[in-house]
């Protein structure tokens, strides 16, 4: 009777274990696949070594001239709509200086007022008058151009630089991975080894997180860039068209359909 009991016992206990499982081999290969499993995305970034810090900061950085972008980027805020409705009322009343004086005011600070500024300063005093305003508006339009896409170039340069690093990464890596193997043996060369190839693959994977959601974001942002001073040319063309009539002639009643349609509230 007991040895039948005992038999019965080590049959439930074989039946109640894993099959297959080797007592000799299992703890270690559940040590390793634990370890794996339970790196975290720091002890990731922390194997590429300080090159994977800079690339972090790096994201930061291009993350912010994103986010600033987003919120330079508004028809509202590169044309302000009351500015508009403003400078409309002003030009027809062929009153630059106070118009001038309204681009100026801090509060009312944009691509529009700047570009309507400088403008018609420039053709108060040039010689020919209102016959170079059309070109002063071309003139400043441009160089505010600069200013506006600066955030964008911001964007780009990390675009570029972030699979440079990530390249300099693989290559430290690299000369690191072949010195272990000529100066090392046995499993102080293996865990040597592995510390240099995460280096290598940790920095590439990194420049081309940088890279991709960058570059994507350059080329989304140009194009808006360019809607948006299209926009405004055509707004500033419409606002002083009541200059460019004689100064007898009685200008035209009605606003021009670019300036009322800027013009409304968002």
């Amino acid at each position: 009777m007991l040895t039948s009991a005992m038999i019965q016992l080590s049959v439930l206990a074989f039946a109640q274990s894993p099959a297959g499982a080797t007592p000799s081999t299992t703890p270690g290969a559940a040590t390793a696949a634990a370890g794996t499993a339970d790196k975290s995305l720091l002890g990731y970034i922390h194997s590429g070594g300080v090159i994977s810090y800079i690339m972090v900061v790096l994201s930061i950085v291009a993350l912010g001239l994103i986010i600033a972008n987003l919120i330079q980027l508004r028809k509202t805020a590169v044309a302000k709509p009351g500015l508009i409705a403003a400078l409309e009322r002003l030009l027809r009343e062929r009153n630059i200086d106070m118009a001038v004086q309204l681009c100026a005011q801090k509060e009312n600070d944009c691509y529009l007022a700047r570009v309507m500024r400088d403008g018609l300063m420039k053709a108060v005093r040039s010689p020919f008058g209102m016959l170079e305003l059309k070109p002063a508006l071309e003139d400043a339009g441009a160089r505010e151009l600069e200013n506006l896409d600066r955030v964008n170039h911001g964007i780009a340069i990390m675009a570029a630089v972030g699979p440079m690093l990530g390249l300099l990464g693989t290559v430290i890596g690299m000369i690191g991975a072949f010195s272990t193997i000529g100066r090392l043996e046995g499993a102080a060369r293996s865990a040597e080894l592995a510390t240099y190839m995460s280096i290598a693959l940790v920095t590439t994977a990194e420049g081309l997180i940088i890279a991709v959601p960058c570059t994507i974001a350059y080329a989304l942002f140009k194009k808006r860039t360019d809607r948006l001073v299209q926009y405004c040319g055509q707004v500033a063309e419409a606002l002083v068209v009541p200059l460019q009539v004689p100064a007898g002639a009685k200008a035209p009643a009605p606003a021009p359909a670019a300036v009322a349609q800027a013009a409304r509230p968002a």
